[in-house]
Order: C-alpha cells, then sequence, then structure tokens
C-alpha cells in the first residue's frame, strides 16, 4: 500500500505549481499583490465540474457556520476556501501530496485566510484526526486513487461525529469498458481503483451510513469538458494562450488526459456521482 500511495503522490506534484499558478494568472490580469480566494477559482478547483461542482455539493450538506468540516483530499485547497468563505465552516484538509498541502497553506496564507483553514499530510486510508472529531466531511475526485473503499468509509465514520454527513463526489464506473491511461488520476492501472457507485453503497453501509441523496453527473461532465475544449481552440485560433482551468493542475499532458477522459465519459463507461451519506 505504500508503494501504490508514494507513486500516487507522485503522479500529483508538479514542479514549482504555485509560480505557475500565479503567473498564469497574473497574464490574465489578476492583481497577485492583492489576490482574494475569488481570484483562484478557475485553478483551485481540480475535479470535473470545477467551481460550479464544489458549490452544488456544499449547497447539499446543510452546514452551518462554525461547523467543523473535513476535506479529504483536499488538493491546493479550492473546496476547503470556498467551504470556509461562503458556509463559515472551519476547514481541515488532508491530502497525500505534501506539495498539494503546502500550496494549499501558502495560498490560503496569500488571500487572508489562514485563520480559516488547515491542511495536513496524509492518508485518507489511516488519518491523524481523533475519533469524532467533525461535524462533516467531504471528498471530491478523490476515491479513484483509494483501493479500499469500505476503509475510506470506516475511517470517515470514524472521524464523523454521530449523524455527520459524508458527501461524496467521484468519478464512478457505470458499466464495463476499457480504460486508456493517462488519466487526471492516474498515469497507468496501477493507480486507479475507480469503482462502482454499488461498491460506494455497500462500503458506506457497513460503515453505519445510509445515502440520503444520489445524483449521477455523467452530462454535466461531458458538457464541462466540451466547453473547456471550445475555449481552447478559440484561444488556439486567436494565438493566445489557453485560459487558465482544471487543466493547470494535470501537467504538461493534461490535453491526453482530459481527451481520454472524454472518451470514457461520452462511452458512458464512466461518469462522476454525488452521494450524500448520513452516519447512524
Amino acid at each position: 500500500m505504500a508503494s501504490v500511495e508514494s507513486g500516487i503522490a507522485r503522479h500529483y506534484d508538479v514542479s514549482d505549481l504555485e509560480q505557475h499558478i500565479l503567473a498564469v494568472l497574473a497574464d490574465t490580469g489578476v492583481d497577485i499583490g492583492h489576490l482574494r480566494a475569488g481570484d483562484l477559482e478557475a485553478v483551485d478547483e481540480f475535479h470535473i465540474g470545477g467551481i460550479a461542482a464544489t458549490r452544488e455539493l456544499i449547497g447539499q450538506m446543510g452546514l452551518k457556520p462554525g461547523a467543523r468540516l473535513l476535506d479529504i483530499g483536499s488538493g491546493v485547497g479550492g473546496p476547503a476556501r470556498f467551504a470556509a468563505n461562503n458556509a463559515g465552516a472551519d476547514v481541515t484538509g488532508i491530502d497525500l501530496t505534501q506539495s498539494y498541502v503546502d500550496i494549499a497553506t501558502s495560498l490560503s496564507k496569500r488571500v487572508g485566510m489562514a485563520d480559516k483553514v488547515r491542511f495536513v499530510q496524509g492518508s485518507a486510508l489511516d488519518m491523524p484526526f481523533s475519533n469524532k472529531s467533525f461535524d462533516t466531511a467531504m471528498i471530491l475526485h478523490v476515491g479513484m486513487n483509494l483501493p479500499d473503499k469500505k476503509k475510506l468509509m470506516s475511517e470517515a465514520a470514524r472521524v464523523l461525529k454521530p449523524r455527520g454527513v459524508f458527501a461524496v463526489y467521484d468519478v464512478m464506473r457505470l458499466k464495463a469498458g476499457a480504460l486508456t491511461y493517462p488519466l487526471p488520476w492516474a498515469s497507468d492501472e496501477s493507480m486507479s481503483f475507480v469503482a462502482t457507485p454499488d461498491d460506494y453503497r455497500s462500503a458506506a453501509a457497513a460503515a453505519g451510513f445510509s445515502v440520503t441523496a444520489e445524483r449521477p453527473r455523467g452530462v454535466f461532465a461531458i458538457e464541462f469538458f466540451a466547453t473547456i475544449r471550445a475555449r481552447m481552440a478559440v484561444a488556439q485560433t486567436e494565438g493566445k494562450k489557453p485560459p487558465p482551468g482544471v487543466n493547470l493542475i494535470m501537467g504538461e499532458n493534461a490535453r491526453t488526459k482530459i481527451a481520454n477522459l472524454t472518451a470514457a465519459l461520452e462511452g458512458g463507461i464512466l461518469a462522476p456521482v454525488e452521494l450524500l451519506l448520513r452516519l447512524g
């Protein structure tokens, strides 16, 4: 398991990513010296649908001001900052990749949110938190890298208080079919653990969760990537740099990853799925 996790961490580790993010934003006219959380939304939401998907997921969680929220697989901190700013949550993020933790912390300081969000390095399957530490938890496009969904669910249940809500937004397998790599979450099949909604439901039930809402978002995903391709095509035609988006964090082969994922989405093999779970 340790070798799998180290490989996954390397997959996401992009050299000089923070400086690249800031440079791209500066190119679009953002005043980096007076950066705001909203300025980062185009680049710090590393999942299908970006900020729109985050807004819709968090909007279903019933967060109250001051609620302790755990963001499992927090990346560079976009969803955590959104939840803190828009719902008043007290957010802790955990991520496997140390550089992401460092960038999330740095960007949060840059936008004046160091006191609202905090980030730690660690595994979603062995989290360094005490039992019943959080009111709610969320995971956005992380389960595809986790081989043991039952352990994910049992860890989430362990750190949540009774009746706690766990919001899941992951890419899931809807039917059989070969996947072409690389994909945004995996360079090859050795680090890809895409599961079915049934797999998630059964793992959740075993950990004591009940499903309160479920929504497949395949059409939403296809439209999202169609919009990205259209924007990139316009930029290329006009001789401009492509607009910042989820592709920024994917590295140099972002186009290939997006093309491979889009093919699986359009073929109905994969789709992002929302699950709202409640403990107890």
